[in-house]
């Protein structure tokens, strides 16, 4: 994002399960890390501002935002859109409608921040429903993967734009010249997986992301970054992920039982720590916190429920990131094109 102003971007410090410690610890330490960026906060002053001062950040850097209604982890999303109009979610989102930030970061209700988002900021042209998207550490390095849980249930029109969406936003974010893409499948062959899932290879073929398409890939194929690009429904996004992240924290655990199962294993242990503790660092899930509503209009992003100050800052990054690359820009000039092709294959 070009421009002379300075970056703003709007937090939500009252969702997450450790908020509001957590949202203004990850503003602190962004404070050091973007010193060109500035923030609005929406919360409870009588429950944030104490965190304020604990980690004594700077007043010249943030605007506050008082509203003593927020949303509740476990609140429906459709009770959350009757009654949560002033709550600190729906205004951080509406302070991006309106042009007072470039971003909005929560770590609150997942679906109260889509149903929330899609109300005020509206979804691109042509795009039929948003996905959750985000990096995913890989053996080769990384990769992008969509949806993440945001629809539960896809058809190949939805599978079709989550490609295009995720080809542009790994451009973007993983400086990819020409990002492959694969649909997450119960097999590689053709004939395998549901009619949809079929449906949207064949449409994917025939757009301009044919020659990046490799067809259908499975679930273990993503810790070996086979694509760059996976491309699945919610449902099936989100159990992967949650695989992931708890195969890490076996794999860690596991680790760590023999380094101390014996005095030999100790000292083996202190030999490899240095080596141990970079692979650790690489697996961390908070390295990687930060998933962008991708098919809006504006930049919303979901920070994990459970994340710490951490894992919060680095979803601001990925904020500011976002904004500074005008994802939203990028992916709108791509998705004409793929409108097009769509119309001829879905005949």
């Amino acid at each position: 994002m070009e421009t002379n102003q300075p970056l703003v971007l709007a937090l939500d410090a009252m969702g997450g399960d450790k908020a509001p410690d957590s949202v203004i610890g990850g503003l602190k330490s962004a404070l050091h890390k973007y010193p060109d960026v500035q923030f609005i906060v929406f919360g409870d002053e009588g429950k944030v501002m104490p965190y304020m001062e604990k980690y004594d950040v700077d007043p010249k850097r943030y605007r506050f935002v008082h509203t003593p209604d927020y949303v509740r982890s476990d609140e429906k999303p459709s009770a959350a859109v009757r009654s949560g109009r002033k709550s600190s979610l729906w205004l951080a989102i509406e302070s991006v409608k309106n042009g007072e930030a470039a971003a909005v970061v929560s770590a609150g209700n997942t679906g109260a921040l889509m149903a929330f988002s899609k109300l005020i900021l509206g979804t691109m042209p042509g795009i039929h429903r948003p996905a959750i998207v985000t990096v995913l550490p890989t053996r080769t390095g990384s990769c992008v993967m969509l949806d993440l849980g945001a629809n539960a249930e896809c058809d190949a029109r939805n599978l079709v734009e989550f490609a295009v969406m995720g080809e542009v936003y790994c451009r973007a974010v993983l400086k990819r010249e020409c990002p492959t893409v694969g649909l997450l499948n119960i097999g590689s062959e053709e004939t395998k997986g549901r009619d949809e899932i079929r449906e949207a290879a064949h449409i994917l073929k025939n757009t301009p992301l044919g020659h990046e398409f490799k067809g259908f890939v499975e679930s273990d194929d993503i810790a070996k970054g086979t694509v760059d690009v996976f491309v699945t429904d919610g449902f099936s996004g989100n159990i992967a992920l949650k695989a992931i992240e708890g195969t890490v924290k076996l794999m860690l655990g596991l680790l760590k039982d023999a380094a101390t199962s014996s005095i030999f294993s100790k000292l083996g242990f202190l030999f490899a720590l240095p080596s141990l503790r970079k692979i650790k660092k690489s697996m961390d899930p908070r390295l990687y916190n930060g998933a962008m509503l991708i098919g809006l209009k504006g930049i919303s992003i979901k920070s994990h429920g459970n994340t710490d100050a951490f894992g919060f800052l680095n979803a601001i990054g990925v904020a500011i990131d976002t904004a500074r690359h005008d994802l939203v820009g990028s992916i709108a000039k791509q998705l004409p094109s793929v409108d097009l092709f769509d119309k001829e294959n879905t005949k």
